[in-house]
């Protein structure tokens, strides 16, 4: 059965990318890629095949690309930026090709929040301060349910990740001040996490807003809200604890 790969390159760093989407781009027939988000260095690993720029077409478009070159049995990426599972719109994708008789394959990558995690040289979750990540998007365009309004969701007081929304930031920080965040509460802004031209803006929801418009950030960026940024007060891991036994390691103290 003829079939399309769905391939995540990774946030940038071209070092990021995994060794199976690695091979599937060098030995692509045709390529169809999210634009300006993907690296140039990722796209000169495709020696043979021919390139679609995806910003300049429209849905038909790319489905006609993508069933048409699977029939003829030729291998067909569809090269996301990230992951293509976080906000990459492939479902509706794969679901059409199933449909038409082609069937598809997803090749996970970094996705941008991870790679902002690992610039930040933090982990999102912390003992004692929050054991929960909440991945979302301010509403625009895309709108977002009752329930997942930035309000309902900075109730949690977790790690909480926006994708696709830096340019709504002020609505962010009102709406997360509103839900329960104290306006002390650190931010991250992690423009183009690992490419070389990467910014990382560091503040709270009372001056990010000010920060992040002076450095003209208004694209491409992941807002981090979280008290584990730069966090000096938490509690250590379990796993590692002296007193602590599990199946591999006994208790150090008896």
């Amino acid at each position: 059965m003829s079939e399309v790969f769905f391939v995540g390159c990774g946030p940038g760093d071209p070092d990021l990318i995994t060794v199976k989407a690695k091979k599937l781009i060098q030995k692509a027939d045709v390529i169809v890629y999210s634009g300006s988000l993907i690296p140039p260095s990722i796209l000169k690993l495709c020696k043979k095949g021919k390139l679609y720029d995806a910003a300049g077409l429209v849905r038909e478009e790319i489905f006609d690309i993508l069933y048409k070159n699977a029939k003829k049995e030729k291998l067909v990426v569809r090269l996301h930026d990230g992951d293509p599972s976080i906000y990459g719109a492939i479902k509706e994708q794969i679901d059409n090709l199933h449909d038409n008789g082609i069937s598809s394959k997803v090749v996970p990558g970094v996705t941008a929040f991870l790679a902002s995690a690992a610039e930040l040289g933090t982990q999102l979750t912390l003992p004692g301060i929050t054991q929960t990540i909440i991945v979302t998007r301010a509403e625009s365009r895309t709108k977002v349910p009752k329930r997942e309004k930035i309000s309902e969701l900075a109730k949690h007081k977790a790690t909480l990740i926006f994708y696709l929304s830096v340019h709504l930031l002020s609505d962010i920080v009102k709406e997360s001040i509103a839900g329960g965040y104290d306006k002390t509460t650190p931010v991250a802004v992690v423009y183009r996490a690992t490419w070389k031209d990467q910014k990382i803006i560091k503040g709270n929801l009372e001056n990010i807003v000010k920060k992040v418009r002076d450095e003209k950030i208004t694209r491409t960026a992941i807002v981090i809200i979280s008290n584990v940024i730069d966090s000096k007060s938490y509690e250590y891991s379990k796993l590692y604890d002296k007193k602590f036994s599990h199946g591999y390691r006994k208790s150090k103290i008896k």
